[in-house]
């Protein structure tokens, strides 16, 4: 496991995280739940990636 970042804040980011850049949308929700499943604490998305509620919904 990859040590964490430490932002300028002082608070701790994952080094590795989860890319949702491009996954289809009906797949999005359950990469993203099974992701947390394995372990990833750090879901890498954008807003211009326009998929925020189905990765919500996959964190949910």
């Amino acid at each position: 496991m990859l040590d964490p970042f430490k932002m300028s804040d002082g608070n701790l980011i994952p080094a590795q995280g989860f890319g949702v850049f491009q996954i289809p949308a009906a797949q999005t929700a359950e990469a993203v739940a099974q992701a947390i499943e394995a372990g990833y604490r750090h879901i890498d998305t954008a807003q211009s990636y326009f998929n925020e509620e189905t990765v919500g919904e996959g964190i949910r």
